[in-house]
């Protein structure tokens, strides 16, 4: 019988040259390991080039500096953006683009362009990575945990989308038992390939499914593997998900203005994408750190020529992988967001998720907790947001603390406040650290 390509479809109706991109990235795909990084250089020159020539913005951005040394570049970050996308196209580009706006998770949210060849390399990308294991996109029918526009417009919109990509979404801004509960009821009587969906709201299900004892696989054998992604995942939670959907679990990192950044392959190695990406790992001045080392993740767009994203500050902390080459970069780990840091009353800075990830080890072990946020609201106070079946204990308040004072520093106080749900963002993310200093 043969399958409706609905996806492949709806690519083409919006004028996205897939055929091309294809092309394209399968060509990349096949340069030898010895000739990737002069690849690379020449790529990097070609979308410099093309901005100076075409882009105002750009061009006054550089005025001035030597655009053949590349470290010399500057950095872009997103405050630089927060002007009239007019202001920032290229030129010829007023048109026949693709528009879209970031999810604001980092505080700085703004309006971008994609030329098409430059966006359907990027559905390419994603096509070509979900078929390491198996995952059609025309074909394969996916169980999405994502967020969804509330006005009516938005709504049906995306339900259209849905539709074209062979998925069904569970919206996540409700979690409770009872939602929980019918969307358990779907998993009985559709059959879904693969999850995606945001990491946290996941979890979630995954632990709904630990209190009645169901593994997900067992009422839903044509399940073959589940991706998350947009939050943090951590070894105990992918456990947790491994052990309750009965999947392999596959770790995704990208941004809608750029492509999918780096996406864990088949032996578990979290590869970069360096067929339409450049990324770099910088100190605080900006300048490259060794592989092995943290700093902020700087990345270059390829191949889009309709907005320059020329070392742009995505507003993250990683690192890359030792045994990483210019054909093969491999993520580390990604840390957390530039702006997520904790200044201390000592004046030690840390990560935020470094309070989460202390308290994380300890409030969930008895299963009671089902999620929770950290917020700083002063330089020595803390609020603990969490959802529970019931209250934490004196007990496990008193060993928080304690951890907290060993693992960074005494005298910081905390208060904790049950929750029958948590604030998410507009787009259902979970904020796990906030600061608000």
């Amino acid at each position: 019988m043969t399958v409706l390509k609905l996806f492949d479809l709806s690519l083409w109706i919006n004028g996205f040259p897939m055929k091309k991109a294809k092309v394209e990235f399968e060509k990349n795909l096949q340069i030898p390991a010895n000739d990737y990084q002069k690849f690379i250089e020449n790529k990097r020159k070609e979308i410099v080039d093309f901005h100076i020539k075409n882009n105002p913005f750009y061009t006054n951005l550089v005025k001035g500096i030597d655009i053949s040394n590349w470290e010399a570049l500057p950095v872009l970050t997103k405050k630089e953006l927060q002007k009239p996308l007019v202001e920032r196209l290229s030129n010829g580009f007023e048109k026949n683009i693709y528009i879209n706006k970031t999810s604001g998770s980092s505080g700085d949210p703004f309006v971008f362009a994609k030329d098409k060849f430059s966006h359907a390399l990027t559905w390419y990308s994603n096509i070509y990575r979900f078929g390491w294991f198996g995952v059609d996109f025309n074909s394969s029918f996916q169980a999405r945990f994502y967020g969804i526009p509330l006005d009516k417009f938005g709504y049906y919109k995306e339900r259209l989308k849905d539709f074209l990509a062979h998925r069904y979404r569970f919206p996540i801004f409700d979690l409770s038992d009872e939602v929980l509960e019918k969307v358990l009821h779907h998993f009985y009587k559709k059959r879904f390939d693969y999850i995606n969906g945001y990491t946290s709201s996941v979890v979630l299900f995954a632990k709904f499914l630990q209190s009645k004892n169901i593994v997900l696989k067992s009422i839903c054998p044509s399940l073959k593997v589940c991706m998350v992604t947009s939050e943090m995942l951590f070894e105990d939670d992918k456990e947790i998900l491994e052990k309750w959907l009965g999947v392999p679990i596959v770790n995704e990192y990208g941004a809608s203005e750029l492509d999918l950044i780096a996406f864990q392959n088949p032996n578990g190695e979290w590869q970069v994408n360096a067929e339409t990406l450049f990324v770099e790992i910088l100190d605080e001045n900006n300048q490259a750190v060794p592989n092995g080392v943290e700093g902020k993740v700087v990345i270059t767009s390829l191949y889009n020529t309709a907005h320059p994203f020329i070392r742009y500050e995505i507003g993250d902390v990683g690192v890359l992988d030792e045994k990483s080459t210019w054909k093969k970069p491999i993520l580390k780990k990604l840390i957390g967001r530039t702006n997520d840091v904790a200044l201390l009353p000592s004046g030690k800075k840390s990560p935020g998720l470094t309070f989460y990830y202390v308290t994380k080890s300890i409030i969930q072990d008895d299963g009671n907790v089902k999620e929770f946020i950290v917020k700083q609201t002063s330089i020595a106070t803390f609020e603990i947001d969490y959802v529970s079946e019931k209250e934490l204990t004196p007990q496990q308040i008193k060993a928080i603390e304690i951890a907290i004072a060993t693992y960074l520093e005494p005298g910081l106080h905390f208060t904790y406040n049950r929750k029958l749900v948590l604030e998410r963002t507009k787009r259902g993310k979970l904020k796990q650290f906030q600061s608000f200093v």
